[in-house]
């Protein structure tokens, strides 16, 4: 019972600041590998067992009376019907701090020995996260963590203690570490990169450990399970911007085109990610190698000709080789770097398309439509991506209009700069 006279306990409201990442990679020996291996393991055994406590509790929670009841309330009487809810989530401890609170009892023994009390919070988080989408109908179900797929990131929420990252000042080399669980992993820092020198400038929020498969063990950086480790800091700040053009752009984006034409300057028409083509080509060497390997491994599953015999409801066994397993980690490395390369030049034309002009006015189409029609071509320069990187670029309009045909012409086209939206005749 509060005593007369006492002081009420307030906690300052924490306030929201822009958030950047910057990522480095991590120089790791075989030592430091294989106990970041067992740290990463007791995250996910702990990360299945929340999920699992979770899950136990959703249902509980969906199979109470009270939850039809709740949902039988109108939508139109929001008060009420958020009210319902949130006391059923307390009374079942459907909570991300019933989460918190809960993990304590389930971070025992030798868990407790790899995983810290702020780390287990942040996989409390983590699991509720995903539980809540099953909940709100945002997903169909949750998918635990297998052995064969690994745990292959853990974050910290703060600084100040456990999985975080220190910075050596000038005098003493300017060399990074990520420190956890008394390992002390080196990262490697290009000083001459202006975007890493401007990230390591800003404060520290906290620090994400990933981990991420290279295309084998003998590749660079890579350790004696194939796996190469960075990390992942989350600064406090904004990235480094580079300068921005004024006026108007008329873009006309394609399946595999782009068509540019600036208030100020020359009309361009380029091809989306040209670089690309290599990698896809040799991605699908690759595809048709498995193919080759899997059918000399499974002969009883073909007929004369080449083709699948019919199973009906029984299920193929398929026999994979070591030579079978060594291509596919190829490919997988194949395609994860070609993700890579189009974020990158996707991140590129943004810059030169922000850098011709303010205001950009883009055809209002559906680009998962072209799926259907274009599917190889929409697949590998991903056209949608590159509109939604355009949306997140702070400080210029991105305006969609519906392309009309040129007056006395069969041409449809949103490039032209005689055309301007309905409301844009000031611009």
């Amino acid at each position: 019972m509060k005593k007369k006279g006492q002081a009420t306990k307030t906690h300052p409201r924490t306030t929201s600041t822009p958030t950047f990442l910057l990522e480095l990679p991590l120089q790791v020996n075989a030592g430091q590998a294989r106990r970041v291996r067992a740290h990463l393991e007791a995250a996910r055994q702990l990360y299945n067992a929340i999920l699992s406590l979770g899950q136990r509790r959703m249902r509980r929670m969906r199979a109470d009376p009270a939850w039809q009841e709740a949902r039988s309330i109108p939508r139109t009487d929001k008060a009420e019907r958020a009210a319902a809810f949130s006391a059923l989530r307390r009374a079942h401890g459907f909570t991300e701090a019933a989460f918190h609170h809960a993990v304590k009892g389930l971070r025992v023994g030798w868990i407790a020995e790899h995983v810290e009390a702020v780390l287990a919070q942040t996989l409390a988080s983590r699991a509720y996260r995903a539980l809540n989408r099953v909940c709100l109908g945002q997903a169909r179900r949750v998918r635990f963590k297998s052995r064969g797929r690994g745990f292959s990131s853990v974050e910290n929420k703060r600084h100040d203690t456990g999985l975080r990252f220190v910075l050596q000042p000038p005098e003493k080399g300017n060399a990074g570490f990520l420190l956890w669980n008394g390992d002390r992993l080196p990262a490697l820092i290009d000083w001459e990169d202006e975007v890493v020198a401007h990230g390591l400038r800003h404060r520290i929020k906290y620090a994400r450990l990933l981990q991420r498969p290279a295309s084998s063990p003998r590749a660079a950086g890579a350790d004696a399970e194939g796996d190469r480790y960075s990390v992942q800091l989350v600064l406090e700040g904004t990235p480094l911007r580079k300068p921005m053009g004024q006026g108007i752009v008329g873009a006309d984006l394609g399946p595999s085109t782009l068509a540019l034409v600036p208030q100020q300057g020359e009309a361009s028409l380029q091809v989306l990610c040209t670089e690309l083509t290599p990698d896809a080509k040799a991605i699908r060497r690759l595809q048709r190698r498995m193919d080759r390997q899997r059918r000399a491994a499974n002969p009883e599953h073909y007929d004369e000709k080449g083709r699948l015999k019919k199973q009906g409801a029984r299920k193929r066994r398929w026999k994979l080789s070591k030579r079978y397993h060594a291509t596919r980690r190829q490919k997988t490395s194949r395609e994860r770097r070609l993700a890579a390369h189009r974020k990158s030049l996707h991140g590129r034309k943004v810059h030169e398309v922000i850098a011709l002009g303010k205001t950009i006015i883009l055809e209002k189409i559906s680009y998962k439509a072209w799926q259907k029609t274009f599917g190889k071509s929409v697949g590998l320069r991903a056209p949608g991506m590159f509109v939604a990187w355009l949306r997140v670029r702070p400080k210029r309009r991105l305006i969609f209009c519906r392309a009309r045909a040129r007056p006395h012409s069969g041409e449809v086209s949103n490039a032209a700069p005689y055309f301007q939206p309905k409301g844009m005749g000031g611009l």
